[in-house]
């Protein structure tokens, strides 16, 4: 990739950064009050991601 490209990609992406920041804030901020914690959810979602990239690593094999 030229010099301009990595310039521009990482303009962009701290461009993106700072426009998902406040509501990434205000959604840890949210979590943090929260009375009820959803850890199953998150386990849950851990162990399909892992399966997912297994079966593309497995498929490309």
């Amino acid at each position: 990739m030229a010099l301009w490209e990595q310039l521009l990609a990482g303009a962009l992406g701290l461009l993106v950064l700072f426009m998902f920041f406040p509501g990434i804030k205000a959604t840890m901020e949210k979590s943090k009050n929260a009375k009820e914690k959803h850890w199953g959810t998150l386990v849950l979602l851990t162990i399909v991601l892992l399966a997912f990239i297994m079966l593309l690593i497995f498929s490309v094999q």
